[in-house]
């Protein structure tokens, strides 16, 4: 096992200087062989005053004037042992791992980063407690009662959810929850170390508002796995022995139908951290995903580039985690 997370590591490695060398590439190269030029990328930089000196000095500090490859060797120069970038003004130092350097808003990428990225962490990491349970739980209690009243309204509820959008469902639950009942806060973030139950109350409409498409999904996929789980012959085997139905279920059946479960739970948790795009934008929240959609709408290439890099980084370390927890989950994986 230890072999496997070490050659999987590596991999990893490799594929984010994959995924570096083409980001950079479509968003430094591609506009280039569109038909642009080294001064037409420079004036998107230089502001109201386009004379031909300031254009000049943004070739100059972002360097555009060097062939590509030397421009991404300074950017990997940057996230292994920093930079210093000339803003104009002044040297601005960027300690490795070093992202860039955004001359739209004068400040490191890394530092831009570092703010925006406890509010993504903990949008995604509580709608993901909450789809993971009660996705699970609902599709559990389905298969279980195959054919009920439970059932039904179990799936025609999962029908529901993968339906309805989150710029759909977050705005309803804010008019129900914020404007008429005035249970909850307005949506926003507060740190938790700050204080932990305002972190709470602001964020649990968003959470509920991106757990309720996802919970419908694993619910309908835990079913399913469940139902043909139910008919395995170790399940049999297990009730022969005269095992309590409670550990069949939950300790044979359920371990066995989890495998697609984490599949997918790792890359949506993965896409989850790169940027909770919509959510961020419907409930105002400065995360990652909504400070990407701005730097691609002011074309700072700098931003774009390093929340690439560090939503990849995201994806690829949940895939590695999921197929660590392969074995945990299944030990028929194990003996494979």
């Amino acid at each position: 096992m230890i072999t496997y997370i070490i050659r999987r590591l590596f991999s990893a490695v490799v594929l984010l200087f994959v995924i570096s060398l083409i980001t950079f590439f479509i968003f430094y190269v591609f506009p280039r062989l569109g038909g642009q030029t080294t001064e037409s990328l420079a004036e998107q930089y230089v502001g109201k005053t386009q004379n031909p000196q300031a254009v000049a000095a943004v070739i100059h500090r972002f360097g555009f004037d060097q062939s590509v490859w030397v421009q991404y060797g300074r950017f990997l120069k940057g996230i292994f042992v920093g930079y210093d970038y000339d803003t104009g003004t002044q040297m601005a130092h960027c300690s490795a791992p070093c992202l860039g350097y955004s001359f739209k808003t004068n400040e490191l990428v890394t530092h831009s980063i570092s703010q925006w990225l406890p509010v993504t962490i903990s949008l995604a990491i509580g709608s993901s407690v909450l789809w993971l349970i009660f996705g699970v739980a609902v599709g559990v209690a389905s298969a279980l009662k195959k054919g009920s009243l439970v059932d039904r309204a179990g799936m025609i509820t999962a029908l529901v959810g993968v339906s309805l959008p989150v710029y759909f469902v977050g705005p309803l639950l804010a008019l129900v929850f914020v404007v008429n009942w005035h249970i909850l806060p307005d949506p926003g973030y507060v740190a938790f170390l700050k204080d932990p139950w305002n972190w709470f109350t602001h964020l649990l409409l968003a959470w509920i508002s991106v757990a309720f498409g996802l919970a419908a999904l694993y619910a309908r996929l835990t079913r399913v796995g469940m139902l043909d789980t139910m008919n395995e012959d170790f399940i049999r085997t297990a009730r022969a022995k005269g095992l309590p139905e409670r550990t069949v279920i939950f300790k044979h059946a359920l371990r066995a139908a989890l495998t697609p479960i984490v599949t997918i739970f790792g890359m949506d948790l993965g896409f989850a951290l790169g940027g909770v795009v919509l959510a961020e934008q419907v409930f105002n929240l400065p995360g990652i995903g909504r400070e990407a959609v701005d730097a691609v709408s002011q074309s700072d290439l700098p931003v774009i580039l390093g929340v690439t890099i560090v939503a990849s980084a995201f994806i690829v370390l949940a895939n590695l985690v999921v197929d660590v927890l392969y074995g945990v989950v299944d030990p028929r994986v194990r003996v494979s």
